[in-house]
């Protein structure tokens, strides 16, 4: 028998076993169709996060120092496989120009040793590009590239396949224009703007885009509210998501610490999904029946989605979509589980009886037990 997703809104208390009661793994109808979200609707999304994978320099898996994160060569390395989406992060030069680059501060070294480190966002496009590889390599070298840990240590920017930074304009322009792009609106945390200061960013974003993104799918997100709340008010050809840490980390911020708060912010302001850190969703199973009855689309993001199982359970559950680093071994995972298109139903009934199926009182106490373990 095939596997069904069961509604969280009959677990509350888990104490039961859920009645037999299934929703499909659909979206939003409020999703645009620029989003080509369509032909996605019966099976799980999967979105590279940053391409193929962020750079965790200091992970011991190799696999997190592959490519450079948020390259065209990491996007187009990500696009070999089946994925829908890959997410990046877009920042605004002081010259206006929009770039793909996660982290705040960037950090080079001098001749003499000496560490110094500026907001990206205080750069012009020529200081930005003076940065790690050059693409004119042959007669430019770029500044050596750092990056701060997150246990505060500084290393060196070091991967196994190397490129260059681009601008949105460059991605758009070099990227396999089948994959969509989920275009993360990048802000300091923990700063408070002015209305007048993300508008100008925002808008700087949306000329490129309306300009060269032609018929590739687009999804627009951001951890910054009134980014989310302002790009919805600005344009309404492209889905906006609200991304949120679901009340695994609190910020001065109310809108961002819960996944209720999440969605009040989108239902107030015509967005039309949430991207939630995955801890939370296990956390709070419940909550997805929340987003679903908000007519709400719902991706998830974070490093338990490098497991196939706690994507799978995702699946079941309803999660729309998931952003992943691992994305050749998470691609395989969700073929063999999600939904065939009709002409590989007869594979599908051979490779249906190697996939693993739960009873509903199994599912439940899975769904019982999830909670507790990512308190850890």
């Amino acid at each position: 028998m095939a596997l069904k997703a069961v509604h969280v809104s009959d677990v509350p208390s888990l104490d039961q076993p859920p009645e037999a009661t299934v929703v499909a793994l659909s979206t939003s109808s409020r999703l645009h169709k620029g989003v080509g979200w369509e032909n996605k609707a019966e099976r799980l999304v999967v979105i590279g996060h940053r391409g193929k994978g962020m750079n965790a320099l200091a992970s011991p898996d190799p696999r997190l120092r592959e490519v450079k994160e948020n390259s065209l060569r990491s996007f187009n390395e990500a696009a070999r496989f089946p994925i829908d989406f890959v997410e990046f992060d877009v920042q605004v030069t002081k010259d206006d120009c929009p770039i793909v680059f996660h982290d705040d501060l960037i950090l080079t070294e001098d001749e003499d040793g000496k560490i110094s480190e500026k907001l990206v966002t205080h750069l012009s496009l020529e200081e930005f590009r003076s940065y790690g590889p050059q693409r004119d390599h042959h007669t430019k070298v770029g500044k050596p590239l750092l990056r701060k840990a997150k246990d505060g240590r500084i290393l060196n920017w070091t991967v196994k396949a190397d490129d260059s930074f681009c601008t949105l304009q460059e991605a758009f322009q070099g990227v396999d224009p089948r994959v969509g792009f989920n275009i993360e609106l990048k802000f300091v945390d923990d700063v408070v703007y002015e209305e007048e200061e993300l508008t100008r960013s925002l808008r700087a974003t949306l000329r490129v885009v309306y300009e060269f993104a032609n018929e590739r799918s687009i999804i627009f997100s951001s951890f910054q509210p009134d980014a989310a709340r302002l790009i919805r008010k600005l344009q309404n050809d492209y889905p906006v998501f609200f991304l949120t840490n679901g009340g695994t980390q609190i910020y001065g911020d109310a809108r961002r610490n819960s996944l209720d708060e999440g969605i009040k912010l989108c239902l107030a302001n015509g967005l039309q999904g949430l991207v939630s850190e995955v801890k939370a969703i296990f956390r709070n199973p419940t909550a997805i029946a929340r987003i679903k009855d908000s007519k709400l689309a719902l991706l998830t993001y974070g490093q338990l989605n490098n497991v196939p199982e706690a994507v799978y359970m995702q699946h079941l559950m309803g999660v729309n979509g998931v952003i992943v680093d691992l994305v050749q071994e998470i691609t395989e995972a969700v073929s063999e589980f999600s939904g065939p298109d009709a002409e590989d139903a007869v594979e599908a009934k051979v490779k249906e009886a190697s996939r693993p199926k739960f009873s509903q009182q199994e599912l439940s106490f899975l769904l019982r037990l999830i909670p507790q373990l990512v308190q850890q």
